[in-house]
């Protein structure tokens, strides 16, 4: 992907900076000219280019090692070569010793730089490479990993950097696949408890009694199965931070249980007598309208006060669609490295596409789609008919219909089946799409005899 590359050239001889240019984007390369120091500079500032072809020589008070050197303080990733028609050893040794990369006479070799910028590439994608990988073992992002310009998203990530140090409990909202969880990492990664654990869980998932003993621990013969002790999440993520996804799912007795961890910061394991007290920073998530489940009754108020110390809404993607060209591009270049292919990005028609969509699965669905548009594409571009399957999901969505007549458990089991069409069979995106909880909704499908 030669366009994730952006290159700078800098010369005040326009036939040289526009040959140069030419040449590198017959390869392929996304090519920037500036016909001084001062105009590299402040391209600089505006972009963060991979490599800079810099004349030694130039007019106007700035020449290519002060240049250079301007370049290094703002990215100082980026590989500096150094061209000039003025080749003596002492230029060489003072524009390697102040950090350039590489250091070539005029007239250039046309062969020469395609090898010479194909090399530096190879680095840097095996460098980055090694930082998704390393990333993705230790799941270590911080608020500045998270990729947006939008203005909502960049004021909850400034408020997660302020408070990512303090012990105050975060309540995460957002629908999902908006990315709560990247968040809650972000905030741990961010702060003072990074060194320590973040211990992720999932409300959802189990039963009430399974999740108490997952959630506190439980002592040996505390029930049937139980042959020794065992240390529960709150344990495992002492000095650390404890993430409770789907905070919104848990029944009444566990939310009394809670309010005292919260309150306390101690609890009893399962079948045991022995206060354990931890240090735990608490960071809860849901898709669900709490306020509204408190309104309802679903939801103690005491409990939900305790959590909503720190709110943070994350907006769906469908509110932030100038991110989607973003995350998209930033999906490809991750997905090519684990899927062994290598495109040269996204088409302009693809993209409108994409932004058009409406992402009822938000982020982790554009995720998903760039990865199946990836799988299944057969040029080195991804184009509208590689997303072609989105455009079925979104007719799935618009072809509801309700003649004269019709029962209203008819228009019910109808919409719910576009519903769950539409996210692929998800029945938790389902859920959140239809504002009620899964085990409503498997009720529904099962009453409806819908196929999933």
């Amino acid at each position: 992907m030669k366009n994730h590359w952006p290159i700078l050239v800098v010369d005040d001889e326009e036939v040289m900076c526009e040959s140069l240019a030419a040449w590198l984007r017959e390869d392929g390369y996304a090519v920037d000219t500036a016909a001084s120091g001062r105009a590299a500079v402040d391209k600089a500032r505006q972009r963060d280019y991979a490599i800079y072809f810099v004349d030694l020589k130039m007019p106007g008070g700035m020449d290519g090692i002060e240049t250079m050197m301007q370049v290094r303080r703002l990215h100082p990733e980026a590989s500096i070569i150094i061209i000039t028609a003025y080749a003596t050893v002492d230029t060489a040794i003072t524009a390697m010793k102040e950090g350039a990369q590489e250091y070539i006479v005029k007239p250039c070799n046309p062969e020469e730089i395609s090898l010479l910028v194909n090399r530096i590439i190879k680095v840097k994608n095996l460098q980055r490479e090694n930082t998704i990988l390393r990333k993705k073992l230790s799941r270590k992002y911080c608020t500045h990993d998270v990729i947006s310009k939008n203005a909502r998203m960049r004021e909850i990530l400034a408020l997660a950097a302020e408070v990512a140090s303090l012990r105050s409990t975060v309540l995460i909202q957002g629908e999902s696949g908006t990315g709560k969880e990247l968040v809650a990492r972000a905030i741990h990664n961010s702060g003072d408890r990074a060194q320590k654990p973040f211990v992720a869980v999932s409300c959802a998932a189990l039963a009430e009694t399974l999740l108490e003993s997952e959630l506190f621990g439980h002592e040996r013969g505390a029930f049937t199965g139980a042959m020794q002790q065992k240390q529960g999440k709150f344990e495992m993520a002492d000095g650390g931070t404890i993430l409770l996804d789907e905070i919104g799912d848990i029944s009444p007795k566990l939310q009394v249980d809670l309010l005292r961890v919260l309150q306390e910061r101690s609890f009893y394991r399962v079948g045991g007598s022995e206060e354990v007290r931890v240090d735990v920073r608490v960071i809860a998530a849901t898709h669900v309208n709490l306020q509204q489940a408190v309104a309802e009754g679903r939801f103690r108020d005491d409990l939900f006060y305790r959590l909503n110390v720190i709110e943070i809404r994350i907006p769906p993607l469908r509110e932030r669609r100038e991110d989607i060209p973003l995350l998209a591009a930033h999906f490809l270049e991750r997905l090519s490295h684990e899927l062994g292919k290598e495109l040269d990005g996204i088409s302009e028609g693809a993209l409108r596409l994409l932004m058009d969509y409406n992402w009822p699965g938000n982020v982790r669905e554009l995720e998903n789609a760039v990865e199946r548009a990836m799988v299944t594409c057969r040029s080195r571009m991804l184009s509208e008919e590689d997303f072609a399957f989105l455009a079925l999901n979104g007719a799935a969505g618009k072809a509801l219909n309700f003649p004269a007549g019709m029962t209203l458990q008819d228009m019910e089991k109808q919409l719910i089946a576009a519903t769950i069409q539409r996210a692929g069979g998800n029945i938790k995106e389902s859920a959140a799409a239809l504002g009620i909880d899964r085990s409503t909704l498997y009720e529904k499908i099962k009453r409806y005899e819908i196929p999933r």
